[in-house]
Order: structure tokens, then C-alpha cells, then sequence
């Protein structure tokens, strides 16, 4: 059975995961306490980042085209033009990145039966670069590490998906890809792969389990 959203597949040879929002909790958490705490609109931050969405401060410090400090007086500058005001530094400060653990025992059985990815928007210093020891042994279990702030390429790019695809080397048809975003997973059905929106980590895993046909709990 596919997963709502999935293409005429082949046979799944890959799985692909986001980062953020799948594989430990959203950043859009932080963005909502930081409105909550500021009195700024639920929602604002987000609006912010979806105004110039290629070309704003945040996709351009996804690809490495600003430094952080840059970037802070870049985004503060669009929240102020937005109607609001955000300091970067402590809204930064917010991000938590606590591992889901359900989802990386799911990263761990997928591994025991497909090529694994991880594909990620990130800034700044690299996870890869990571020295948190627990999010490393999560990295070493992907066959292949997409970070934007690395090939200068992001989400929802086609071209960050194919570069995941060449480096496992499978099709996009051979491919399925979680993400919480549904603007990162539409060039993903388009390309020909099975997706997964994950608002809900249990419901996400239903659907993988569905289309990968293997226990993931």
C-alpha cells in the first residue's frame, strides 16, 4: 500500500530523511515560543521566511552565502520590514535539537534493509561537524549526509535531492523521503519519489512501514 502523496514507485531502494522536524524536534517549536514570550503573531517567523523564500537572509545562510553575523543583521532587518522585531542571537539561542528516539530506531531498521539519507537545510557550522557525540552516532547511520551549508544547494532545489540520489546511487522512482515541510516534499513527488509528510512521528512511521513493507518499531 503507498503512502497518501506517493508516485508509481519501483522497488524502494532508498530512504530518505529530513532533519529538523523529523529527526528531532521542529524548529518551528523554538519560533513559537520565541512569539509567545516577544508578543509578536503566531506564525510571524515563519511568514518572515516564506517572504523571498529563495533569496531571504535564512535560505541564504542554508547555502553558506552569509556568515552568522551577517545573516543576523539581514533577518532582523526583514522582521523589522515585516512589522515586528527579533534579535537572531537569542532566537538561535531557543533550538533545542533533542533526537526523536522512535525516529532514529527507524533510521536504524531502514539501514538493515535499504540505503539510507539524510538530507538537511542547515547553517553555519555543519552537523557533520558536530561534536555532540550522540547526534554523531545518529549521522553514522546514513549511508549518505546532504547539508546545505556544504554543496550550497537547498530544499526545495531538485537538484539537493538528485545530489542524495547520485551519492546513494538510486532513482528518485526508487526512493522514499520524509519531511515536515510539504514545500521540501513537492520537487520530491515530482522527481518520481514516494513521500511522507511528518506532522505526527507515529502517523509518519505507519506510512513508512506501509510503503517499505518492514517493522519499524
Amino acid at each position: 500500500m503507498s503512502a497518501p502523496g506517493a508516485p508509481e514507485t519501483e522497488r524502494i531502494a532508498a530512504v530518505l530523511f529530513d532533519f529538523g522536524g523529523v529527526i528531532t524536534d521542529s524548529p518551528f517549536d523554538a519560533f513559537r515560543r520565541y512569539e509567545r514570550d516577544h508578543g509578536l503573531p503566531d506564525g510571524f517567523i515563519r511568514g518572515v521566511n516564506a517572504t523571498n523564500h529563495l533569496d531571504n537572509a535564512w535560505a541564504r545562510l542554508e547555502r553558506n552565502e552569509l556568515d552568522f553575523d551577517a545573516f543576523c543583521e539581514a533577518f532582523e532587518a526583514e522582521t523589522v520590514a515585516a512589522g515586528g522585531r527579533i534579535d537572531a542571537r537569542d532566537l538561535f539561542a531557543m533550538f533545542s535539537g533533542q533526537l526523536r528516539p522512535e525516529m532514529v530506531e527507524a533510521v536504524r531498521r531502514c539501514g538493515e534493509h535499504f540505503k539510507t539519507g539524510l538530507l538537511t537545510n542547515n547553517f553555519v557550522t555543519p552537523i557533520s561537524a558536530s561534536g555532540y557525540s550522540a547526534l554523531a552516532e545518529v549521522l553514522a547511520m546514513f549511508d549518505a549526509v546532504v547539508e546545505s551549508s556544504v554543496v550550497g544547494v537547498r530544499k526545495p532545489d531538485e537538484r539537493f535531492y538528485l545530489m542524495a540520489c547520485d551519492a546513494l546511487d538510486v532513482s528518485p522512482r526508487q526512493s522514499v523521503f520524509l519531511d515536515d515541510l510539504g514545500v521540501n516534499l513537492k520537487p520530491a513527488r515530482a522527481l518520481g519519489m514516494a513521500t511522507i509528510k511528518v506532522t505526527d512521528t507515529s502517523s509518519a512511521l505507519t506510512e513508512l512501514e506501509e510503503v517499505t513493507g518492514i517493522t519499524l518499531r
